[in-house]
């Protein structure tokens, strides 16, 4: 994929420019170069990144503090993965078992946090249980032959 205008991207991801510029500014995502005239201009990983903001956005809502978090940790893996491959046939044991650990402190990390979100969404799905055992409660009450 070549180098695309912000409209252009704004449309292969479904989104508004407006939306884009706005992710810019929060540091979610940032332009893989620029026109001549000073324009953005967008490549094919800058739009799997959008797509990937916009669907950790449908699973956590707009809580864009917690995107940036797991993008973070998600740019922290891949720059793992590129040291591996960087290191190539020089790479040691001892440096593949460092990265390892790193990678597993990133991954714990990032599943903690879904872990907690998890934990609150399970509490709001157990109110709603309560509640409606509640009004079958009640609509039993009220379907009971008078006494």
């Amino acid at each position: 994929m070549t180098l695309i205008a912000i409209g252009a991207l704004a449309e292969q991801a479904g989104v508004s420019t407006r939306t884009i510029r706005y992710y810019e500014q929060r540091g979610l995502l940032a332009p893989a170069g620029h026109s001549v005239g000073g324009a953005r201009r967008y490549d094919e990983t800058s739009l799997e990144r959008l797509l990937r903001i916009r669907s950790l956005a449908e699973i956590l809502g707009s809580d864009l503090d917690e995107i940036a978090h797991i993008l973070a940790a998600e740019d922290r893996l891949t720059a793992l993965r590129r040291a591996r491959e960087r290191a190539g046939a020089q790479d040691t044991s001892a440096a593949r078992q460092k990265r390892l650990d790193a990678a597993q402190q990133i991954n714990d990390e990032i599943r903690e946090r879904i872990a907690q979100r998890s934990a609150r969404l399970q509490r709001l799905l157990d109110e709603c249980e309560q509640r409606d055992q509640r009004y079958a409660a009640l609509r039993r009450d009220l379907s009971a032959p008078a006494r």
